[in-house]
Order: structure tokens, then sequence, then C-alpha cells
């Protein structure tokens, strides 16, 4: 009974230290990927995403005004995180407009999942919690109708497509 009331309390710590962080999931990632903890779904709250290694750049948009610093994880590294193949990604907004990118930009120096713009976490309002965003600045391809096109902001969903 002893091991069991200290499991419970222990679980019980754990889980009072851990409810101030955001459990909302904020990116569901689906498709050819590895099998997940929760099995061909992989979801994310802003905590985890943020625990994944993170790739940091300023640029300007078409969307803002002046340089702006972007936080987030490179697509490269989601797609090795969750097992991603070659392919292509299915990216989905919040309010179901969606957008093709191909695999091909998941390469170090390209597009990251934005989580933060100028050190602050983005809201719904601000284009947030989640922008796909290309370093504009630092490559003269990215500054493209075919580029800007591939920017999408609220993100909420993932689907990786496989190459056939």
């Amino acid at each position: 009974m002893t091991g069991l009331f200290k499991a419970i309390a222990t679980a019980a710590l754990i889980s009072f230290a851990t409810s101030g962080l955001s459990d909302d999931v904020v990116l569901t990632v689906t498709g050819d990927t590895a099998p997940s903890e929760q099995g061909d779904v992989w979801t994310f709250n802003l905590n985890a995403l943020q625990m994944l290694p993170e790739t940091t750049f300023e640029t300007t948009t078409i969307w803002t005004d002046g340089v702006q610093a972007f936080e987030g994880i490179s697509l490269a590294d989601l797609m090795s995180h969750v097992g991603a193949r070659q392919g292509e990604i299915l990216a989905v907004a919040l309010n179901d407009y969606a957008v093709k990118i191909p695999t091909s930009d998941a390469v170090k120096g390209g597009a990251i999942i934005a989580y933060r713009r100028g050190g602050a976490e983005m809201s719904i309002r601000d284009r947030g919690p989640l922008w796909v965003v290309y370093p504009f600045d630092g490559n003269e391809k990215y500054k493209s109708e075919e580029y800007y096109s591939r920017s999408i902001w609220q993100l909420d969903r993932i689907e990786f497509i496989a190459q056939n």
C-alpha cells in the first residue's frame, strides 16, 4: 500500500508541476511517418515543439513591417523527428486553408514552423500559434509567389504524403 500511495503522490506532483504548461495541442502530424506513442498520429503542444531543436533567423516578409525575428523548428528537423520520408507536406490552417509544400523545402537554411516572432509567442490574431516561414532575405529564390504561397499561418495540421 505504501508503494502505491507513493506512486500516486508522485504522479499528482508531476501533474501539478506541469499543469501550468500549455497542454493544448497546437500541431497534429499524420501520414507517412514512423509510429508515435499515440500510434499513427503525432501531437505536439507548444512546449513539446519548443523541446525540439530550435532554428532562428531574421527576415522581412510581405505581411509584416521591417525585419522580424522568428524562432521555431525547421521542417527538416520535424521530418527527422517524426520519421517522414520524401514526398509532399499538406499543411492545413485553423480555418482549413491548405497548401502543399514539397519535402525538398525541408533543408538546412530553409523553412521553419515558427512559434515565436520577436521573442513572443504568436496569437491566432497575430498569425499564430504556428506559421511556416522561409528566410526570405537569406535566399533570393524564396522571394517569389511560389514560396510566399507556402508560408501558411495559423498552421495546426500537417500530413506527410509519400512520394510515388
